[in-house]
């Protein structure tokens, strides 16, 4: 048998057909003739020494070794459909495509847009908050910014940027305790969030509170929906400290118990491969800014 691989439009004809479990459908879709497909089915089934099909009704189901050649030819074209992809953007000059929760651009990116276009006035960047955005990463998407936990997934690169650090925070005139203790926050009406369903329960933890006192008086879709409500006196929230930056220096909001660090940390997620010299242009930016962050 020979040890070099079978041609690319084999493998691709088995892939397309693999996936349809019919050869008309695979020829359609790669625009060649049906007998194309088949000659190139049966080049690659005697190149091999292994059937890859075998009839059931008037259609095909793979063998065992066709299962197996599939697992790795739909896992080889996505990569290569995905790198093509990204070369074709570099060659026209596409701008970098950022994703990050809509929370974050808002209230932590915007923000500062003008700062980072001094000091990267040549990144082309554009931004998304689409929900679904970390899905398209390496397609569409360049990179995404995600609070997660570690460990990451193996398909992709993460850079760590900081760590996640939630705390309560409210409207000044919520609060008429001159030095509050952290369990008078229960006398407090507490909101929450469904995009943060466990930042309570942690931060109770870390303050040594009965996760029993934690009160569930409104619950919000999204964060920022979630500390509009603390901005106008409906009680206190709990966010990331990287979100409220400006509130808390204008004095919209106040942090009276502090901020805890959580096992999350901030990251800039990547695909495989090498990446854009202009993602080392935002990464030190970013990296840069963080630090300038109060603890």
């Amino acid at each position: 048998m020979s040890d070099r691989l079978p041609s690319l439009n084999a493998l691709r004809a088995f892939d397309e057909t693999a996936r349809t479990l019919s050869v008309s459908r695979a020829a359609e879709a790669l625009h060649v003739t049906h007998g194309a497909v088949s000659r190139q089915l049966k080049q690659l089934e005697a190149q091999l020494g292994v059937t890859l099909f075998r009839r059931q009704g008037r259609g095909l189901v793979l063998t065992q070794e066709g299962e197996l050649l599939r697992a790795s030819t739909s896992q080889a074209f996505e990569r290569l459909g995905q790198a093509c992809t990204q070369l074709r953007r570099r060659a026209s000059e596409a701008p970098l495509v950022l994703g990050c929760p809509g929370s974050f651009l808002a209230r932590w990116f915007i923000p500062r847009l003008d700062r980072l276009k001094a000091q990267c006035p040549n990144l082309n960047l554009h931004l998304t908050a689409d929900e679904e955005v970390a899905g398209r990463l390496g397609t569409d998407v360049d990179a995404v910014l995600r609070f997660a936990e570690p460990p990451w997934p193996d398909d992709v690169r993460v850079v760590e940027l900081a760590p996640e650090r939630m705390g309560p925070v409210l409207a000044p005139e919520r609060l008429d305790l001159p030095d509050p203790a952290a369990a008078d926050l229960t006398t407090l009406p507490m909101l929450h969030t469904q995009s943060r369903p466990q930042a309570w329960a942690q931060w109770f933890a870390a303050k040594g509170l009965d996760p029993a006192t934690m009160r569930h008086d409104q619950s919000f879709e999204h964060l920022n929906y979630m500390l509009e409500a603390a901005l106008v006196g409906l009680g206190v929230a709990i966010a990331p400290s990287y979100l409220v930056e400006e509130d808390l220096r204008t004095g919209r909001l106040i942090a009276p118990w502090g901020f805890i660090e959580t096992p999350a940390r901030l990251g800039l997620w990547l695909p495989p491969g090498p990446p854009r010299r202009d993602l080392a242009w935002l990464t030190e930016w970013l990296t840069q800014e963080l630090d300038r962050s109060p603890a």
